[in-house]
């Protein structure tokens, strides 16, 4: 990407950046072949063409960072901080994010045709599995990506919040495809979420009452015809729709079954697919109960890709409704959580109105309150998944 600025005059300029994303930056200008400068002139550049400024970005612990950009425009660029009521650091990081989020590493592009795909799982209910799904969906959605959102949990939770009816027992639904009943084409099932803020670009796929019975009916399927592997049924219900869309985030529902076998295979890395891209992601808390339920879903995982000799990449834990007000349990399993390691732990949210009172008003998060702190976890969750 060249500079829109030709060679001449440059100047100095001293601000300040989270570590976490001058290294980043840092990172993808290599990756990229583009000097520093070059790269924070088009940031700044296009944060300043947008018609406001864009979501916020955490510039805690923010320290020294200079670059070298054309006379004049670092002037330029503090009106229009001023303009906007951020400060320097807060539009420097806003530019910077802004621009790392437009230009994606080149190692964690999709292969061709494939989607990344996202298995938001947990047996345990209750840790915020939609929360999360429907967040990470909408923060790809926000930045441009087509997404589409699967409510894979009968209990409907996200087709709910999102006022999306479910479909009712023996129609067409997900189910009926997974064990190849369906009737019609599973296209004409995905809903558009209406949503200015999205562009249509985030769908979501109904819950189906169905599902209750799902891992029964991949069973019975699987006997009545042999050859079907119970594992690829998700797949290939969905592949049809896979041309459609960059990401397919998918709710799974509080279970160890079959259902999250066909999940988890899903969710695999697929052959000339970089590592990292599509796999699961883990809602947890900070409580002893979430660590053993955690467990089981870590042997699930094992068994599965041991008995069909799968890579499926662990995309991060995410530590969800913490307050350390809770003593002692929550902040030594916090801690816990973190010394993991490998999954690393992508955000903590903690347990904030915001999320709650838009499920009430049946609204995205992003949309509903989309500069909360629960929203920017979205947003982090997203990048460092991908």
């Amino acid at each position: 990407m060249a500079s829109p600025y030709p060679d001449g005059d440059r100047e100095k300029v001293a601000s300040k950046l989270p570590p976490a994303l001058r290294q980043e930056l840092k990172i993808r200008a290599a990756e990229l072949g583009l000097d520093i400068q070059d790269a924070v002139t088009t940031a700044v550049t296009d944060w300043q063409q947008l018609p406001g400024a864009t979501p916020v970005v955490d510039t805690a612990g923010s320290d020294s960072f200079s670059t070298w950009l054309p006379a004049g425009l670092y002037d330029a660029f503090k009106v229009t901080c001023t303009e906007r009521d951020v400060s320097y650091t807060q539009g420097l990081a806003q530019s910077v994010r802004r621009w790392l989020d437009a230009n994606p590493s080149p190692s964690h592009r999709p292969a061709t045709g494939a989607p990344q795909r996202k298995i938001v799982c947990n047996q345990k209910g209750g840790v915020g599995k939609t929360a999360v799904s429907a967040g990470i969906a909408q923060a790809y959605a926000e930045e441009g990506k087509r997404v589409l959102l699967v409510d894979y949990d009968p209990q409907g939770h996200l087709s709910e919040q999102l006022a999306i009816p479910q479909i009712q027992p023996g129609h067409d639904s997900l189910v009926s495809h997974m064990c190849e009943e369906g009737k019609g084409d599973l296209r004409d099932l995905v809903m558009v979420i209406d949503d200015p803020r999205f562009e249509k670009r985030l769908h979501i796929l109904p819950a189906c009452f169905d599902g209750f019975l799902l891992d029964a009916k991949i069973a019975i399927h699987a006997m009545n015809k042999r050859g079907a592997q119970k594992e690829t049924a998700l797949e290939r219900a969905l592949a049809p729709l896979e041309a459609d869309f960059d990401v397919i985030v998918i709710d799974c529902p509080p279970s160890l079954g079959i259902a999250m076998d066909a999940a988890l295979y899903y969710g695999r890395r697929r052959q000339g697919e970089p590592s990292g891209v599509s796999g699961i992601i883990i809602p947890v808390l900070a409580e002893d109960s979430s660590a053993t339920a955690y467990s089981m879903l870590a042997g699930q995982i094992e068994d599965i890709r041991s008995d069909l000799g799968l890579d499926i990449d662990y995309l991060g834990l995410v530590v969800n409704l913490y307050d350390s007000r809770r003593g002692f349990v929550a902040t030594s399993s916090l801690k816990q959580w973190r010394d993991i390691g490998d999954p690393r732990v992508l955000a903590v949210i903690g347990d904030l109105k915001e999320q709650r009172e838009a499920v009430r008003m049946t609204k995205p998060l992003l949309s509903y309150a989309p500069r909360s702190d629960q929203a920017e976890a979205m947003r982090q969750i997203a990048r460092l998944a991908s």
